[in-house]
């Protein structure tokens, strides 16, 4: 994915489920009108969940998720019905794919009732309805269509139904434009370290900067050791300041109290949705014991430089904060835990990489297990006493 390309995150995430040849690789080809999936008359042929990522009318940018065969028995096939689940979780529309001629199995229906219980869109497409006539339009409240994977028919109609779908569900909040007016000027303090990529900003920088200049304000920016001068300058003008949370403690001595201060990390657990169980999470860092465990994940995996911030920084300042001896665990990319009993509290990233629904999944299944989950901003905010600061612009 190009740099001007839609984010991964902000693209809508269509889950295909369905038993093994029921024609989910076929129905992605005539979706796309592109041979993106293999497909066999072997069962089986997708094993573990593939994403593909395009933009497709009238939907928009996209991506599709092939998943493996719900009715694969073998020991196996069990490791990739557990992935296939998780797909569930970052799913914003699913897709049941059913052979028409077969109908509704108990495995069909097991996964309808999961995307009810996880409040998640679904439609049922019944395949190869030039073989076998269609079914009922709706089965449980989850209205279904008729459709040809090999002849094309009725292919446009599902994905009119799957733009009407996408456009009931909730629009996402804005990053930073609803707390500024035209002109105001805003700060964006990004240091250039070990840790940067050459040549580029991170994705959240980018999204806040593109955030900024649709709100109609002026964007600047700086490394942390221009900070002085530059709040010196135009101190007076500067309507908001946003730092990359491990400059929290140099840009928060640098920035004067009356200038709103906030960082990249924290506005995401807003756009995210989950900022308010993640301030009331972060207190949890006061009350850790000898031998607590706790979990550091990070929704993406990345090369990991010698001063890491998930697997060196925060363990340091943890540490450092909390006088304990804790116990730390890491997570990165898909692989978050199912069980959560055995932390103390959780400290995620920003999670600029994941969409809405599964942060929003994540922490839910936290708050299911009584397990506080905070991010790094907080955390970082919270170590460097100046958590309250730094979350009154946001509240």
């Amino acid at each position: 994915m190009g740099m001007n390309d839609t984010p991964l995150a902000n693209r809508l995430h269509i889950g295909i489920f369905g038993r093994r040849n029921a024609g989910k690789s076929s129905l992605i080809n005539a979706i796309t009108g592109q041979d993106l999936a293999i497909v066999s008359a072997v069962k089986g042929t997708t094993t573990d969940p593939v994403f593909k990522t395009m933009e497709i009318l009238p939907i928009g940018p996209i991506v599709l998720i092939d998943t493996a065969g719900t009715d694969d028995d073998s020991e196996l096939g069990a490791l990739r019905l557990s992935k296939t689940r998780q797909v569930i979780n970052k799913s914003d529309l699913a897709v049941l794919v059913v052979d028409a001629g077969e109908g509704l199995n108990r495995d069909d229906r097991e996964l309808l009732a999961l995307f009810q219980a996880k409040d998640i869109p679904a439609v049922l497409v019944f395949n190869k309805c030039d073989l076998a006539p269609a079914p009922a339009e709706t089965v449980a409240g989850v209205p279904g269509i008729a459709v040809s994977a090999r002849s094309g028919e009725n292919i446009h109609a599902l994905k009119e139904l799957l733009a009407t779908m996408h456009k009931q569900e909730r629009a996402a909040a804005p990053l930073v434009a609803d707390l500024l007016r035209p002109q105001d000027l805003v700060l964006l303090v990004i240091p250039v370290d070990s840790s940067a990529p050459k040549g580029r900003l991170i994705l959240p920088q980018q999204q806040v900067m593109r955030d900024i200049l649709d709100a109609d304000a002026v964007v600047m920016a700086c490394q942390p050791p221009a900070l002085p001068d530059l709040i010196r300058r135009y101190g007076r003008d500067i309507r908001l300041v946003i730092t990359d949370s491990q400059a929290f403690a140099e840009v928060g001595a640098a920035v004067p109290e009356d200038i709103p201060l906030t960082s990249f990390s924290i506005l995401f657990a807003r756009y995210k949705g989950v900022l308010p169980a993640a301030i009331a999470a972060v207190k949890a860092i006061a009350t850790l014991a000898d031998g607590d465990r706790i979990l550091i994940a990070e929704g993406c995996t990345h090369h990991r430089q010698c001063d890491d911030i998930g697997t060196v920084k925060i363990p340091r300042w943890l540490k450092q904060f909390s006088g304990k001896q804790v116990v730390i665990d890491t997570s990165s990319g898909t692989q978050f835990p199912d069980d959560l009993s055995p932390y103390k509290v959780i400290i995620h990233c920003g999670a600029c990489m994941l969409n809405e629904r599964e942060v929003r999944y994540r922490y839910q299944c936290a708050a299911d297990q009584g397990v506080p989950m905070t991010n790094y901003g907080l955390f970082i905010a919270q170590v460097n006493g100046i958590l309250q600061r730094a979350i009154k612009p946001l509240t």
